[in-house]
C-alpha cells in the first residue's frame, strides 16, 4: 500500500527530533577527535565568543558555516576537530561584574581585588557558557570536552610567559602614548573597541586676542572645554589672512596664557576659519603637530572626564559640564563670534558607550614592526589564503602601517600583567612574584629583599593578548611545545571569521603562529559577510530588526535556520537576512520529509521486475547525482559554500523529488518492485549524506529510520559521497526529456485542458532512437499517448520546439477551433504592435547613440523574441485554419 509505515508523523517536528539526535550524538561522543597518524587532521578553533555573549544571527552565520566544513570534514574520513571555547572579555565581564556589584551597594574598591575576581569567576561560572550551549541548539558538532576558556590556569600561564619572552627580547616597553582612554570604564581601549558615531553637535568660532596688537585669530571647534589645554595656534604657510600673523602669540580667552602662532601644511585652509587650535594631550593629530613643534603637553582631564587644576577653571566639573559652562562664559566675555550646527563622527566605547577621550597614558607597548613582517609576507604569498581575497589589499595597508600595541588595560577582570615594580621604581619582570624575586636577587644583589617589598602592576593585559594565543594556546602548544596534540592538529585548517577583526586578532594570531610555532597558525581564512536586515540596515538592538535567534530555531528548526542563512552568504559579502529566508529553509526540510514518507509508505513486491523506464531513471539519476556532487565539491574546493547549497537544494527538490520520484513511484495502491525501492533507498542515503553537513538534525533522522541502524551508527561518521561516472548524453536525453513533459503541461494548462485526457503527441526528429526509451517517461508524466516519429509537419497540430526536435500535440477533438483562431489572432496583433513600437525605438537615431549598450540590446533581444513568438504563433494559426 502507499500509505507512510505508522510512526511516521505527518509533518516534520524539529523540535523534538533536534533535542533527540543531539544528545545521542553527545552520548556516543560522535564529534570526539584524537590524534591518529592514519587520518589527514583536518582542525577548527572556533573564534571564542565573549562569556558575556548570546546567541545572533552573526554567530549564527559564522558558526554554521564551521559546522559544514567540520561535518564534511569528518564524513571525508579525515580526522576533524571542532575546538570550543570562550573569551573571558575583560571590559564587558568586568562591566557586568561590577553592576552586579553596584546593586548590592557595593563596588570594586570595596571588596578589593580578590575578593572582585572571585565574583567575576562565579559571574563566569553561571552565565559564561550560556552561548555555548545555545550554539549546541544550532548543531554545532564541537569536541565539548576540549572546551577551553582563556583564563584557564593552563592558558593564563601561557599568556604570561609570551609576555616574559617578549619582554625580554626588548619588544615589549612601557611609556606614554597618546591612546583611547573611557572615562566611565576607566581603561584603554584598543581601536576596534570604538565605535563611531554620527552626532549633531555644535561647531564654536572663539575669538583668541592676538598678543600686542587689536585683533583676534578665530578658530572654529567642537571641543570649546579643551581651549585651556591650547598649546599653539597652528596656520597654513601659504595662507595670506595669516602671514602677517607669522611668529606672533596670542592669549587663550578666561585663562590670558599666552600661546604661539605656528605654521604648518597640516592645515587645511578652507575648513573653519583656516586656524587650528593645537592640543596636543587631547587629540592624536595634535599630538603629532605637538611633537613635530615641541609643543607643550597640557592634560586638563581626569581619568573619568571631570576637569583637573591644570584647567583653572571649572575644576571637577564633567566634560560635558563644563563645555555649556564655557560657550555661556565665552559668550558672555566676548570671545564667542557664532556657533553653527555640525555633524561629528564621535568615538564611544564599545562596552560602555561612553564617548572616548585620545588621553596620554602611561602604558604597555608591543612593537609590531618586525613581528609584522612575516605576517604580511604569509597572506601575501597566500601561505595563508584570504577568502575572498579582495581583502589582501586592506590587510596590506594595515600591516604596511602597523602601530605599536597598546597591550594595558586598567582592569581586574584578565591576566594581570606580570611587571613587579620595587620601592625605587626598578621593574622585574617575570611570570609569579617568587620568580620576580629571585630575579632582583641575583641580578641586582638585593638578598635582603622579600616578597613584600615587590609590587605587581595592578593593570591586565588587553583581551587580544591572550587570543592571538588561540590556535596553539588550546593545545599547550607553549608550555608543552612537543606534545601530541599540537603536534598533530596544528597548523589548523581554516579560520572563519569577520572581516572587522582582519587585523585587530587574525593578523595577531598569525603573527603569534609564527613567532612562537615558527609557522602559520592556519591555511585558509574565510572571512563571512555581515547579517543586515533586508533593507540594508545593520542589525542591532536599537533598531529593534535583529530577531531572537533561539525564537528562529524554536519557530523554523535548526536546519531551516541553517539554510535560510546561506541561502544568500556569499564569503565576505553582506547578507540581507529575511524571516522568508528561513521559511524557505523550513518548507525545504518539509520537502524533504514528505519525500521520505512517501518512499517509506511503499509495499514491496519480492516477486515483481523492474520496470525499463525505471531502469533507465535509475541510471539517469545516478549521473544527475555524481554531475550535482562534482559541482558542489568544486564549490566547497572554493568556499562558495552557498553556492554548493543550492546545488544540493536543485539536485533534491527538482531532480529527486519533482522528476526521479514521479517517475518511478507505482500506481496508487499497487507495490514496487524490489530492486527499484532498494536503490531509491540508497539515493535518498546518499542525498542524506550530502546534505548533512548543511542539514544534520532531518538527515540523521531520516537516515536512522530508511534501514536498521546499530546503537552507536550515525550519519556523523558514514562515508560522504564520493563522485562516479557521469553519463553527459544520457543527462542530456532526459534534460530534453523533461522539457517536453514542461511543454506539454504548460499546453495543456494553456488550453484549460483536464490532466485526466490523454492528448496525442508526435515528433519530427532528426535522433529517432533518442526517443523509444524515454516514451513511458513522457506518457507517464505529461499523459500523452505513445511517442509517435513523423517526417511530416502535423496539420492543425499545437507544435513546439526543443533543441532541434519539433513536436506536434493534436487538440482538435480537445479544444474549441474557433476560440483558439481567435486567442492566437489576438496574441498575434498584441505581438505585432509590441514589435512596431520596438522597432520605433530602434530606428531612432538618438535612442541608439545616446542609450547604453546594453540597454540598445536588450531593445534588439526584444524585437527577436517578438519575431519568434509571431513566427510560431502564425505556424500554429496556419495549421488550425488547414484543417
Amino acid at each position: 500500500m502507499t500509505t507512510p509505515e505508522p510512526g511516521i508523523s505527518k509533518t516534520y517536528q524539529p523540535q523534538e527530533i533536534e533535542a533527540h539526535w543531539y544528545a545521542y550524538w553527545l552520548k556516543h561522543k560522535l564529534f570526539a577527535s584524537s590524534p591518529n597518524p592514519d587520518k589527514e587532521p583536518y582542525t577548527i578553533v572556533i573564534p571564542p565568543p565573549n562569556v558575556t555573549g548570546v546567541l545572533h544571527m552573526g554567530h549564527m552565520l559564522n558558526n554554521t558555516i564551521q559546522d559544514i566544513l567540520i561535518r564534511k570534514a569528518r564524513m571525508e574520513g579525515k580526522e576533524a576537530l571542532w575546538v570550543p571555547g570562550t573569551d573571558h572579555a575583560s571590559i564587558a565581564t568586568e562591566a557586568r561584574v561590577v553592576a552586579m556589584l553596584k546593586e548590592k551597594g557595593l563596588s570594586k574598591q570595596d571588596v578589593g581585588r580578590e575578593k572582585f575576581l572571585e565574583y567575576a569567576f562565579e559571574w563566569k561560572e553561571k552565565y559564561g557558557g550560556i552561548i555555548l550551549d545555545q550554539l549546541k541548539k544550532l548543531g554545532a558538532s564541537c569536541d565539548w570536552d576540549r572546551t577551553r576558556f582563556t583564563m584557564d590556569e593552563t592558558y593564563y600561564d601561557s599568556v604570561m610567559d609570551v609576555f616574559v619572552r617578549l619582554y625580554e627580547k626588548g619588544l615589549i616597553y612601557r611609556g606614554v602614548r597618546m591612546v583611547n582612554w573611557d572615562p566611565q570604564g576607566k581603561t584603554a581601549l584598543s581601536d576596534e573597541e570604538v565605535i563611531f558615531k554620527e552626532v549633531q553637535t555644535k561647531l564654536v568660532y572663539i575669538k583668541y586676542p592676538v598678543v600686542g596688537e587689536e585683533g583676534y585669530v578665530t578658530i572654529a571647534t567642537v571641543r570649546p572645554e579643551t581651549i585651556m589645554a591650547d598649546a599653539a595656534i597652528c596656520v597654513h604657510p601659504d595662507d595670506e589672512r595669516y602671514k602677517h600673523l607669522h611668529g606672533k602669540k596670542v592669549r587663550i580667552p578666561l585663562i590670558d596664557r599666552e600661546i604661539p602662532i605656528i605654521t604648518d601644511e597640516y592645515v587645511t585652509m578652507d575648513f573653519g576659519t583656516g586656524a587650528l587650535k593645537v592640543t596636543p594631550a587631547h587629540d592624536l593629530n595634535d599630538y603629532a603637530l605637538g611633537q613635530k613643534h615641541r609643543l607643550p603637553v597640557i592634560d586638563i582631564l581626569n581619568d573619568d572626564g571631570t576637569l583637573n587644576q591644570q584647567a583653572q577653571i571649572l575644576v571637577g566639573q564633567d566634560r560635558f559640564a563644563a563645555r555649556k559652562a564655557i560657550i555661556k562664559q565665552l559668550e558672555e566675555a566676548g570671545f564667542l563670534e557664532k556657533i553653527e550646527d555640525y555633524k561629528s563622527n564621535v568615538g564611544t566605547s564599545e562596552r560602555t558607550g561612553a564617548v572616548i577621550e585620545p588621553k596620554l597614558s602611561m602604558q604597555w607597548w608591543l612593537k609590531m614592526d618586525e613581528m609584522s613582517k612575516p605576517a604580511l609576507e604569509a597572506v601575501m604569498t597566500d601561505d595563508v589564503q584570504l577568502i575572498p581575497a579582495k581583502f589582501k589589499n586592506m590587510y596590506r595597508s594595515w600591516m604596511e602601517n602597523v602601530h605599536d600595541w597598546c597591550i594595558s588595560r586598567q582592569l581586574w577582570w584578565g591576566q594581570q600583567i606580570p611587571a613587579f615594580y620595587l620601592k625605587d621604581g626598578t621593574i622585574i619582570v617575570a611570570k609569579t612574584k617568587r620568580e620576580a624575586l629571585r630575579k632582583a636577587q641575583r641580578d641586582y644583589q638585593l638578598f635582603a629583599l622579600t616578597e613584600q617589598d615587590l609590587e605587581q602592576d595592578p593593570d591586565v593585559l588587553d583581551t587580544w593578548f591572550s587570543s592571538w594565543l588561540w590556535p596553539f594556546g588550546v593545545f599547550d602548544g607553549l608550555q608543552n611545545p612537543n606534545n601530541e596534540d599540537v603536534q598533530f592538529y596544528y597548523p589548523t585548517s581554516t579560520l572563519v571569521t569577520g572581516p572587522d577583526i582582519l587585523f585587530f586578532w587574525v593578523a595577531r594570531m598569525i603573527m603569534a603562529g609564527f613567532e612562537f610555532r615558527g609557522e602559520k597558525p592556519f591555511s585558509t581564512v574565510y572571512l563571512t559577510g555581515i547579517v543586515r536586515d533586508s533593507k540594508g540596515r545593520k542589525m542591532s538592538k536599537s533598531l529593534g530588526n535583529s530577531p531572537d535567534a533561539l525564537d528562529l530555531i524554536e519557530r523554523f528548526g535548526a536546519d531551516g535556520v541553517r539554510t535560510g542563512l546561506l541561502f544568500s552568504a556569499p564569503a565576505g559579502n553582506d547578507l540581507l537576512f529575511d524571516e522568508k529566508l528561513c521559511e524557505q529553509g523550513r518548507n525545504f526540510c518539509n520537502k524533504i520529509w514528505n519525500a521520505f514518507r512517501l518512499v517509506k509508505g511503499w509495499e514491496v513486491n519480492n516477486d515483481q521486475l523492474p520496470v525499463p523506464s525505471n531502469q533507465l531513471t535509475i541510471a539517469w539519476f545516478e549521473s544527475k547525482f555524481n554531475a550535482t556532487l562534482a559541482e558542489m565539491l568544486d564549490h566547497f574546493s572554493k568556499f562558495r559554500i552557498s553556492d554548493a547549497l543550492h546545488a544540493a537544494y536543485k539536485l533534491i527538490w527538482d531532480e529527486f523529488c519533482s522528476n526521479y520520484l514521479e517517475i518511478i513511484k507505482p500506481e496508487f495502491g499497487l507495490p514496487i518492485d524490489p530492486d527499484t525501492y532498494e536503490t531509491t533507498v540508497h539515493f535518498f542515503e546518499k542525498l542524506m549524506a550530502l546534505m548533512h553537513p548543511f542539514m544534520p538534525f532531518i538527515t540523521e533522522e531520516i537516515w536512522q529510520n530508511l534501514r536498521l541502524r546499530a546503537e552507536g551508527e550515525s550519519l556523523c561518521r558514514a562515508e560522504y559521497p564520493v563522485v562516479g561516472q557521469v553519463d553527459e548524453q544520457l543527462l542530456a536525453d532526459f534534460e530534453i526529456c523533461f522539457e517536453v513533459i514542461s511543454k506539454v503541461r504548460e499546453i495543456r494548462s494553456s488550453k484549460g485542458l483536464s490532466p485526466k485526457i490523454e492528448l496525442p503527441l508526435s515528433v519530427k526528429t532528426t535522433t529517432p532512437d533518442r526517443f523509444p526509451p524515454l516514451q513511458g517517461i513522457i506518457q507517464k508524466l505529461a499523459n500523452t499517448s505513445a511517442l509517435t516519429i513523423v517526417t511530416e509537419e502535423v496539420n492543425g497540430a499545437t507544435a513546439f520546439m526543443v533543441k532541434s526536435d519539433k513536436f506536434f500535440v493534436e487538440l482538435a477533438e480537445e479544444i474549441d477551433v474557433k476560440a483558439e483562431i481567435e486567442r492566437l489572432s489576438n496574441e498575434i496583433s498584441y505581438q505585432q504592435g509590441f514589435l512596431k513600437s520596438v522597432d520605433a525605438k530602434l530606428a531612432n537615431e538618438k535612442f541608439v547613440q545616446n542609450a547604453k549598450p546594453d540597454v540598445v540590446e536588450r531593445e534588439r533581444q526584444k524585437r527577436a523574441d517578438a519575431e519568434s513568438k509571431i513566427q510560431s504563433l502564425q505556424e500554429a494559426l496556419n495549421q488550425l485554419t488547414k484543417s
